[in-house]
């Protein structure tokens, strides 16, 4: 804004960066934030949830976003849970295979299997996406299946849900695992993609608000101490029953309908 503008002064920003599982609903949440404060500017970056701690902690933004729990040594920041989320594994709707054992899956993604004829599908090489290791979605999924991120064999490495989801649609030979809110909003709306069951239990919203999805996630906020002013202004607005209607329009869980 030029400087000469008389509302420059007036003008408060914050600036978001991190998972990019949150990214999208934080971009929601903050349009609404703005209806009732419109000399609010947000600068939302993603990166992965490693990087929205990272800058939380180097002042770098106001708030970070992040798509898990805190790992053992960020015990020094506070998070805010603003939803709940599943990730499984994504096919495109036209993939022969509609179950996989989870040996299997461990052997696709370890480059063990690299044709989907060994597990029952078509004689096609797999196409194997996987996201770069600042996501905490890989952490996660590697977690689940007992696996180090880095024995994840990709044949293309991809950015955020939205990439995978593109890809997946794109390519019926490729496999990735996504966020279940991204991908079921997706398929609600009509796009040809298949979720897969883990230990026998549908990919859902609804598993996961039940708490029986055995691979889901916090959706978090995140600051290096307790918030003050604009930033717990907006951290309590996230948090409330006044955006619980763009979270489950997003395919996520609203913590009050987690809990």
């Amino acid at each position: 804004m030029s400087a000469c503008s008389p509302a420059s002064s007036e003008r408060q920003q914050l600036v978001l960066t991190g998972s990019s599982t949150v990214a999208p609903l934080i971009a929601e949440i903050a349009e609404r934030y703005q209806t009732d404060h419109p000399d609010v500017v947000f600068d939302i970056q993603t990166g992965g949830s490693n990087k929205g701690a990272e800058d939380v902690r180097a002042g770098l933004n106001d708030i970070g976003m992040m798509s898990r729990s805190l790992n053992p040594d960020e015990t020094d920041l506070t998070t805010f849970t603003i939803a709940q989320d599943g990730i499984s594994i994504l096919l495109n709707q036209s993939a022969v295979v509609n179950t996989l054992e989870r040996q299997q899956i461990i052997d696709i993604f370890t480059g063990k299997v690299t044709n989907w004829q060994q597990v029952g599908g078509n004689d096609a090489p797999i196409q194997v996406l996987s996201k770069n290791v600042n996501h905490a979605t890989v952490g996660l999924f590697a977690k689940y299946f007992e696996l180090e991120p880095e024995q994840i064999v990709a044949t293309q490495l991809v950015g955020d849900n939205e990439e995978v989801i593109e890809t997946v649609l794109g390519n019926p030979a490729a496999i990735g695992y996504v966020s279940v809110g991204a991908a079921e909003y997706k398929i609600v709306h009509g796009m040809p993609l298949k979720l897969m069951s883990l230990e026998g239990i549908a990919a859902t919203i609804r598993k996961v608000s039940q708490g029986v999805f055995p691979l889901s996630r916090p959706l978090n906020l995140v600051t290096a101490k307790a918030p003050e002013g604009l930033e717990k202004d907006f951290i309590e607005f996230s948090c409330s029953s006044a955006v619980e209607d763009i979270i489950q329009a997003q395919a996520f869980v609203p913590t009050s309908v987690a809990d």
